[in-house]
């Protein structure tokens, strides 16, 4: 069973940054690949961006050149850096890990980006 818990979200201007964080526990998932997803109020719940166990990384196209999905191993935690937010950004931020056929996610933390 893998505990997933992300947090360093919070209320950033336009033009700002935040760096959220996904701690895990109970398992390692240094073998998984890792997403982060986002869903805003009366829309679906969308791919933001995506780190291999290697490494690789897969970002949507309305974050890429701004968001940067990184992992710290020794940690078991996943990080994503936003900056240059945007209005467009505010959402619930999720972790999401597919471990042994098993879907796994956090309880998410809010961005909201306002002036």
């Amino acid at each position: 069973q893998v505990q997933l818990v992300e947090s360093g979200g919070g209320l950033v201007q336009p033009g700002g940054s935040l760096r959220l964080s996904c701690a895990a526990s109970g398992s390692s998932i240094s073998i998984n690949a890792v997403a982060w997803y986002r869903q805003a109020p009366g829309n679906q719940r969308e791919l933001v961006a995506t780190i291999t166990n290697g490494g690789s990384t897969i970002y949507a196209d309305s974050v890429k050149g701004r968001f940067t999905i990184s992992r710290d191993n020794a940690k078991n935690t996943v990080f994503l850096q936003m900056n240059s937010l945007k209005p467009e950004d505010t959402a619930v931020y999720y972790c999401y890990v597919l471990q042994r056929g098993r879907n796994y996610w956090g309880k998410g933390t809010l961005v909201t980006v306002s002036s």
